[in-house]
């Protein structure tokens, strides 16, 4: 449940029609969904192998520690609360809100309550930072008030947050199965069959085929081939199929976890991808793939071009009318809620072991005196994540982050290499399928996409390896502190 929890937020709703744009083909859409879910189940399987033989708290941070040295489980954990947990708590947050906002119009981005100041664009080189609203407004006051209750009701022991995620995420698994048995059963449009399928199912999909692609913000437009434009097209299905890794942070809380950690990854992963790709092939029944951009119909704006990318929705409401709308936009309050509530209740335990290694602030490494909870850290966590929130900021931070969460996925599979050498002896309850081949072809694919991204999407990847690498400096002040105290006690 924390598996799929975290990893179904709302981006399977919205992504199809960035995606859409970018790839130009229906047999490439479900290319960029069928790529995202194969490494995703690989890296998995292969992550199986490091929780069985490290089930700690801590997860991903405690493998790069291991595997490659303090200072890589330092730059993961540092990423993860400046901008990937946090980041995408505040993100789930506000789209919890915008959600919210379709059953109560008194919610919206532009209310704001306290509006303390526009930051203008500020452009640097191929990137546009700032161009955002700072302050309250009622949309992130709904994302604040979800994350400080979240984060305290997980303070009330761990029982009490999982009973939440089995809630929300049966419900949301339900309704992306839903979506999935309606669509088929009563979401195929004679026009979207006729203009995705049959003979245009493969269009632009050859080897050969180019794309358009824009280098960077307002830069100029080159054209690339096919693997390359799948390779952008994962910004948006590996983003939407991340998070997955939720379940190592939680691994000193979960019973058995040498059995149940590799089993819960295979499962969750296997489940969320199969049903994002079935999505995907009901948004090609219901929708044509293109469309005209201010259409007055549904079918007239197709994937492409759905009413602020919320694809999923214009699925519903072309099935069900308004109604549908309704019931995608109550779904995606269910998804959110669950979602957040994964990522709140395992990013505090990566904070808690940094802290325990002298690498976060030291009163993070205390356990609440009742519940045994890392209460401290979920309220670390949750104070930077409402922050985010009020910054406006969150938005350009996700955007950033795929690059970086790439690298870091790279490195832990790195480690299971490394790890086999240099502990050929320890055990390992669970061993990575198609090792070595399979980890061997998520790495080459996954610096196959980071290079592209750093060539065509710079905007996308420099500031999120700005990011990790600032956090060098700080790993040396920070062990150097530590080893001080450690020497003064």
């Amino acid at each position: 449940m924390l598996v799929m929890g975290s990893m179904i937020g709302s981006g399977i709703f919205i992504v199809s029609a960035e995606i859409a744009r970018e790839v130009d083909s229906p047999a490439l859409l479900i290319g960029a969904w069928a790529i995202a879910g194969f490494m995703t189940i690989v890296a998995a399987l292969s992550y199986g192998e490091l929780a069985a033989m490290m089930p700690r708290a801590g997860g991903q941070y405690v493998y790069l520690r291991e595997a490659l040295g303090p200072l890589w489980g330092f730059l993961y954990g540092w990423t993860l609360f400046l901008v990937i947990q946090t980041g995408t708590i505040a993100a789930v947050g506000v789209a919890f809100g915008k959600f919210l906002g379709v059953f109560f119009p008194a919610i919206s981005s532009s209310n704001w309550i306290l509006h303390i100041w526009k930051v203008p664009p500020i452009h640097v080189g191929p990137m546009v930072l700032g161009n955002m609203d700072v302050g309250i407004n009622t949309q992130n006051l709904v994302a604040i008030l979800l994350v400080v209750f979240l984060s305290v009701v997980n303070v009330f022991g761990l029982k009490t947050g999982a009973l939440i995620q089995n809630v929300f995420t049966a419900a949301k698994v339900s309704a992306l199965l839903g979506l999935a048995l309606f669509g088929l059963a009563l979401g195929r449009n004679a026009q979207a069959l006729a203009t995705n399928f049959s003979a245009h199912f493969w269009r632009n999909a050859g080897l050969g085929a180019q794309h358009a692609v824009q280098v960077g913000v307002g830069g100029p437009i080159v054209m690339v081939g096919t693997l390359t434009i799948l390779a952008v097209a994962q910004v948006g299905s590996l983003f939407s199929a991340d998070a997955w890794n939720n379940v190592t942070f939680t691994a000193g809380e979960v019973k058995n976890p040498s059995r149940n950690l590799p089993l819960s990854l295979a499962i969750g992963t296997g489940v969320v991808i199969a049903l994002y790709i079935a999505c995907n092939f009901i948004y090609l029944m219901a929708l044509p793939l293109d469309g005209v951009p201010g259409a007055a119909t549904i079918l007239g704006r197709g994937i492409k071009y759905a009413a602020e990318d919320r694809v999923g929705t214009a699925v519903m409401t072309q099935m069900f009318g308004a109604a549908g709308g309704l019931l995608m936009a109550a779904a995606i309050l269910i998804s959110s809620f669950g979602c957040n509530n994964g990522l709140i209740l395992s990013g505090a335990r990566v904070y808690y072991a940094m802290a325990k290694d002298g690498l976060f602030f030291r009163s993070v490494a205390r356990l609440h005196p009742t519940y045994k909870t890392p209460a401290v850290s979920l309220m670390v966590q949750m104070v930077w994540a409402c922050l985010l929130c009020v910054s406006g900021s969150y938005g350009q931070l996700l955007d950033y982050i795929i690059f970086a969460v790439l690298v870091f996925y790279i490195l832990t599979i790195v480690g299971l290499f490394v790890l086999r050498r240099t502990r050929p002896d320890a055990p390992r309850p669970y061993r990575a399928v198609g090792y070595p081949v399979l980890p061997a072809i998520y790495i080459v694919m996954a610096l196959f996409i980071d290079v592209v991204l750093l060539l065509y999407k710079p905007q996308f990847t420099w500031p999120g390896l700005i990011v990790v690498l600032l956090g060098i400096p700080v790993y040396y002040a920070w062990s150097r502190s530590a080893g001080a105290k450690r020497a003064s006690a």
